[in-house]
């Protein structure tokens, strides 16, 4: 086995008004509508039909770039996506049935509902963020997931037993979050407190950053050298990792030099280009890994970067600072549990399990399409007056919107 594989992390930061639910105008993404708009247009849209020049400059050829590359989509982009540009999200469904047909497993991999650092959450609140991110998956995909994508690859253990609880077979980190990575790229066994089994996937670090940062993407015949080398040997695995925004968004035309690969790596047939499921499949662990935690990979002081002053910062040449950080952090937790504590307190009143209620609004359609009264009518403690019904659904999204609290985008900038 000499396997490739370049892994996509898609993501944007919910930008709806949280009374309106819609996205309102922003005028620095111009001339678009808002940023989502704007990126759809300069990445999503473009990598699922990614051009292919011939020799004369002329497109030769359109592929969708997700169907030969593992991907993830955080499912409030997803979510969007199939509200404002359903046909980019119909080839995102598209690209994981294909690959499945090639390789027999899909190049999708799930990620928790919400953009938040696991390992600063409590356990029942990483819980209900899997659960929803599985629900979620099985909703859009058909299917039950065998990986998923941490959130800045934000790793602990417990966020890790937590993801073998729930029957996920695998994730994806960075070289600097295990001890020592595993030989040849081959997925290495984590085994959690709790005696729970995971496979790690650790992705090629320099590789990775030359592709997200460097000069790897100026020439996508180099690229497709370079992961064809890194994979020279028999039984050995080359993974990139990179924000999927990288493909057109960040780099101007990118996503054709990500088509230039594929079609290289293919044509050449030195490696096969694949996804972590099917390697998974052909190579079971059996080195163990020792994990650096908590660890992300984005910050080098831990996970610090999402609530204290570690140094991460946004133009550090004007001056800037985090120390606002630590004290909104302590005060949003504080906000936090004082609503979980209501919920609980009334919610308990109205539900047999109110905690089990909140697992199950993920299986509710985007936006609770299907509504939260069918989750209440199926966890009421006893006949539950219309004013009661009401109040359930109220606490419920109460609970929804405690938990976007965390989301991490706005903690880093």
């Amino acid at each position: 086995m000499r396997a490739v594989v370049v892994h996509g992390h898609y993501y944007q930061p919910p930008r709806e008004d949280p009374w309106l639910e819609v996205v309102a105008a922003e005028a620095n993404a111009a001339p678009f509508h808002d940023w989502n708009v704007r990126i759809e247009r300069e990445c999503y849209r473009a990598v699922v039909a990614a051009r292919l020049p011939a020799a004369d400059g002329r497109i030769a050829r359109i592929i969708n770039a997700l169907s030969w590359t593992s991907f993830d989509f955080g499912p409030t982009l997803l979510d969007w996506l199939e509200r404002e540009t359903p046909d980019t999200y119909a080839q995102v469904l598209a690209a994981d049935r294909e690959s499945r047909e090639r390789v027999g497993f899909g190049n999708a991999v799930a990620s928790p509902y919400h953009h938040v650092i696991l390992p600063l959450g409590s356990r029942r609140d990483v819980v209900t963020e899997v659960r929803w991110g599985i629900a979620d998956f099985r909703r859009r995909f058909g299917r039950v997931p065998e990986g998923m994508w941490l959130p800045e690859t934000a790793v602990d253990d417990a966020t890790l037993d937590v993801l073998a609880e729930h029957g996920i077979a695998f994730t994806i980190l960075a070289p600097h979050q295990v001890a020592r990575p595993p030989a040849r790229g081959l997925p290495g066994l984590y085994r959690t407190w709790n005696g729970r089994e995971i496979a790690l996937f650790v992705y090629d670090g320099p590789l990775s950053h030359d592709v997200a940062f460097g000069a790897a993407l100026k020439d996508g015949a180099d690229w497709a050298r370079r992961m064809l080398e890194g994979a020279g040997t028999a039984h050995s695995v080359v993974a990139v990792a990179t924000d999927g925004e990288t493909f057109g968004h960040h780099h101007r035309f990118a996503e054709m030099a990500l088509a230039r690969m594929v079609e290289d790596v293919q044509r050449r047939a030195a490696a096969t280009l694949t996804n972590f499921a099917a390697v998974l499949a052909k190579r079971r662990p059996s080195e163990r890994v020792t994990l650096v935690a908590p660890s992300s990979w984005s910050c080098v002081h831990g996970v610090d970067r999402w609530r204290g002053d570690c140094g991460c910062r946004v133009a550090p040449e004007k001056g800037l600072h985090q120390r606002w950080r630590a004290p909104l952090r302590g005060a949003v937790e504080w906000l936090a549990g004082e609503l979980h504590a209501l919920y609980d307190r009334e919610a308990g009143a109205l539900l047999a399990d109110p905690w089990a209620a909140r697992d199950a609004c993920g299986e509710l359609d985007a936006q609770g399409g299907a509504t939260t009264a069918a989750v209440v009518a199926a966890h009421a403690r006893r006949a539950l007056s219309a004013a009661e019904v009401v109040r359930a659904r109220e606490l419920l999204e109460m609970e929804r919107n405690t938990l976007r609290l965390f989301t991490s985008c706005a903690w880093f900038f």
